[in-house]
């Protein structure tokens, strides 16, 4: 089984801005940059209908729900359902998403399963971790207690010791702006560690603020004011537009929503990907890891290096009649719906059937969480199942 670390995980790194110590987990160290200060635009009309993304989640004549019966399907005891209401027809209708029951249930599923329909979700313990996290890197390279109680002694700009608001600590945006200020006013703070903040997800969906910047770029986001897009990912509306988008804008051939939420926790696609996995290790005699993962990578570019499914892949090449380097150009499209389309992918399904094996269909990827917030041993596939349980129970509110 393959051990993924959550963004969650990194909340450790504002011990860095105290010991100047360098951090080997900045892979988009200039996401913060790009999003300081940034404040957004005016909502625009958006696509003609006939520009949709073909096979992505569309209306198709598919009867939507009004927004008067929207509020219905929220589970009991939500506060201000109205403006949740709002906020999700919003993103719906700026995503051109069909607010069908099942694409509605979907996005509250997960809204209830990240944040139980809180707006900036609390993180249960978050001080504990953080003090752990912090004596852990202090014990690692050797600093002084004497160092660290000075150095969390210091006052913010609030009037609080960076110590008083560590024990404060309730949710991911209030560590957010804790490390911006500890970078912006504690010495050497910005030299070292530049815009490297810690917290890679936010908002009552949890979305990747990486995902965020990319969807604000190529699509028009539907509220004016004059935010930063972090600060917008951890609102309540901009967390339920990113949220959504990455849920359900985009194109995947999956009959259940199942495979969405495993995908929205390991990567779009990941289900998708750790099938072909499964069909490749069946007929290449070998055990490989489901984790979706089809290739190695620096950074955002396919390495070099083989992964263990390209070996796999390669080591049944002349059974499909490619070349190595066809197989690989073919699974580097791992990250996009044309894979299906590859000779690769069409070969492998053959060989299956030929060979009375499973051809290629999702699968839930076989992938460990690990962070100091998860302490049940979740994985991906136990965090789908999870999502799915309370996808059926809003599919069984009524919604007239």
């Amino acid at each position: 089984m393959t051990c993924r670390y959550l963004p969650g995980a990194m909340i450790a790194l504002p011990l860095m801005i105290l010991t100047g110590c360098a951090t080997q987990n900045a892979s988009h160290g200039d996401l913060d940059a790009a999003w300081a200060g940034v404040s957004l635009p005016g909502a625009h009309a958006g696509k003609d209908a006939a520009e949709t993304s073909a096979g992505r989640i569309t209306s198709g004549g598919v009867q939507t729900y009004p927004d008067t019966a929207v509020a219905s399907l929220l589970p009991s005891g939500v506060h201000d359902p109205k403006g949740w209401t709002r906020d999700i027809m919003t993103a719906f209708s700026a995503l051109q998403l069909p607010a069908t029951k099942e694409n509605l249930c979907a996005a509250m599923a997960v809204i209830a399963q990240e944040s139980s329909f809180q707006a900036e979700p609390v993180v249960a313990g978050l001080p504990r971790i953080i003090q752990a996290e912090l004596e852990k890197r202090r014990d690692q390279f050797h600093i002084p207690n004497a160092v660290m109680d000075a150095a969390l002694a210091v006052k913010s700009p609030n009037g609080q010791t960076y110590r008083e608001r560590i024990q404060k600590l309730r949710t991911e945006n209030d560590l957010n702006r804790l490390y911006d200020d500890m970078i912006s006013e504690l010495p050497l703070g910005k030299t070292l560690l530049g815009n490297r903040n810690p917290v890679k997800t936010g908002g009552p969906m949890q979305v990747s603020l990486v995902f965020a910047e990319q969807k604000f770029k190529s699509a028009a986001y539907p509220y004016s004011d004059p935010r930063s897009l972090r600060e917008e990912v951890f609102s309540r509306r901009g967390g339920l537009y990113f949220g959504i988008a990455y849920l359900l804008d985009y194109q995947a051939a999956y009959d259940h929503m199942l495979y969405r939420f495993a995908d929205y926790n390991a990567g779009h696609y990941a289900s998708r990907n750790a099938g072909l996995q499964r069909a490749i290790g069946s007929l290449s005699g070998q055990s490989l890891s489901l984790d979706g993962d089809l290739l190695r990578y620096e950074g955002e570019r396919p390495s070099r290096t083989a992964s263990e499914t390209l070996n796999a892949a390669w080591s049944i090449k002349d059974l499909l009649g490619l070349s190595e380097e066809a197989i690989r150009e073919d699974l580097a499209r791992e990250k996009t719906p044309e894979l299906e389309g590859t000779l690769t992918w069409q070969r492998i399904a053959e060989l299956s059937r030929a060979q009375g094996k499973t051809p290629p269909r999702p699968q839930l990827p076989e992938i460990k969480l690990i962070s100091p917030k998860i302490t049940s041993g979740l994985t991906t596939a136990g965090f789908a199942r999870k999502v799915e349980s309370r996808f059926g129970q809003c599919m069984r509110r009524s919604g007239n």
